[in-house]
């Protein structure tokens, strides 16, 4: 039986995912937790084969948090579930030790499928990210942020010196929309969860001071 920690913060969709990997045969639902915060201390306490971990939690960015998980339950696989996907993104999750990443839009029995093979000892990234996942591991791809364009880096600029999304706008001279676009594809490029996020990595980087 693999025993499986849910960690999603939306009632209904917790609910869906909860009876649906209930039922899939030699999976048991042990928890659910709403938070990184009780899903580390659930993790802890429960030692679970499995934690399926939404990306985007009230207290934080999941990807960030699977060090502290895999910490607290260290023969733990953790499944990242996410709304949207880049190969920056899953090389994060790779990265941290997380053992796959699946896209919501997912079939029932693709996930059901993600949370055998992880918990079985293997990794799940979609076809389409895993060449960008190796590439970026073994160093075959441009650094993190090549691919920005000139507007891009001026929005992460802005970004990194606290700028909302209407200052954005005001300094680049652009439509609120446009610039919440900007912001987006800054974000997507640098496998970021949000604002905060993309300024730490840039920074890491070195791309912003």
């Amino acid at each position: 039986m693999i025993r499986l920690l849910l960690v999603e913060d939306h009632d209904m969709v917790a609910e869906a995912l909860g009876l649906a990997l209930d039922r899939a045969h030699g999976v048991e639902v042990v928890a659910r937790s709403g938070s990184i915060e009780t899903a580390v201390a659930d993790a802890e306490r429960l030692q679970p084969d499995v934690v399926l971990l939404d990306r985007r939690l009230p207290d934080g960015d999941g990807i960030s948090a699977i060090g502290r998980l895999t910490a607290a339950a260290p023969r733990t696989r953790v499944l990242v579930l996410t709304g949207a996907a880049s190969s920056a993104s899953a090389t994060r999750v790779a990265e941290a030790g997380g053992a796959g990443l699946v896209l919501k839009s997912a079939a029932l029995h693709e996930l059901k499928a993600a949370v055998r093979q992880v918990a079985a000892g293997g990794v799940v990234f979609a076809p389409a990210l895993l060449a960008g996942v190796l590439d970026r591991l073994t160093g075959r791809v441009r650094p993190v942020g090549s691919e920005l364009t000139a507007r891009e880096k001026e929005t992460l600029l802005l970004l990194a010196d606290g700028a909302s999304t209407a200052l954005i706008s005001e300094r680049l001279g652009v439509a609120h929309n446009t610039a919440r676009n900007h912001i987006q594809r800054v974000l997507e490029k640098l496998g970021a969860g949000s604002k905060l996020e993309a300024v730490a990595i840039a920074r890491r980087e070195g791309l912003v001071d």
